[in-house]
């Protein structure tokens, strides 16, 4: 019987199950910025890596900080490269452009996320586990998510990442069950879903569009969703 759950953050609850990389190049199509997708990831790559090895991203800086510094180092990285050339000014209108349209639809998809939180949330208790900056409590709190998790388990603050089932460990010690009695839910097949099993927890994967073409055997999760909604059923 479940008792708890388990909640992933960036590609669960802020994209409804999109890859933030696809969400991102699709945002740079919609705008026109004449870069072709090898080069785009090869700049999202760049800016992951970068802020993953280096504290840019500070405990206070909100979700659009956050997605403002991303989006200037790979914006920065593409010009050094010479795959894109363009004014300062224009830079900095796409820049703003980009920033506004996903950060437009981050809100409308945490909403929707947050209602059904909201639900859960008085049945269950749950936890957040989450690959994020150190920051993630901040932007929890920017999108009213806060008030319905028990504790919140962030790779930089606890020092292990996903797919190590450690840190779901973390999440069922938090919520003081059993791992038999808790539902992971998560975007990711490879660091969510696999490494949530093996930590003896159940594993609800929310299919969206990924990062790559990678098919998945959809009987290892215990069940599939394609809207946070279907939670609720």
């Amino acid at each position: 019987m479940v008792k708890g759950y388990i909640f992933d953050y960036g590609g669960t609850l802020d994209t409804a199950g999109c890859h933030w990389g696809k969400v991102l190049w699709h945002a740079y199509q919609a705008h026109r910025i004449p870069i072709t997708e090898s080069q785009f990831r090869e700049a999202y790559v760049h800016a992951e890596r970068m802020l993953g090895a280096n504290p840019i991203i500070k405990p206070d800086f909100t979700f659009h900080k956050t997605l403002d510094t991303k989006l200037r180092i790979e914006m920065e990285y593409l010009m050094t490269s010479n795959y894109w050339n363009v004014q300062e000014s224009k830079f900095v209108k796409l820049h703003n452009d980009i920033l506004n349209t996903v950060y437009k639809r981050v809100q409308d998809v945490t909403l929707q996320s947050r209602n059904v939180i909201k639900v859960l949330n008085l049945r269950y208790p749950m936890v957040l586990v989450s690959n994020f900056y150190g920051n993630i409590g901040m932007v929890l709190k920017e999108f009213g998510l806060d008030p319905f998790f028990h504790r919140i388990i962030e790779s930089a603050v606890v020092g292990i990442r996903k797919p190590d089932p450690r840190i779901f460990s973390l999440g069922v010690k938090a919520l003081n069950l059993k791992p038999e009695e808790v539902v992971v839910v998560g975007d990711s097949f490879y660091k969510d879903i696999i490494p949530a099993q093996k930590a003896g927890c159940h594993a609800i994967w929310f299919k969206g569009e990924g990062w790559t073409d990678e098919q998945y055997d959809e009987t290892i999760p215990d069940r599939v969703i394609t809207d946070i909604a279907q939670l609720l059923n």
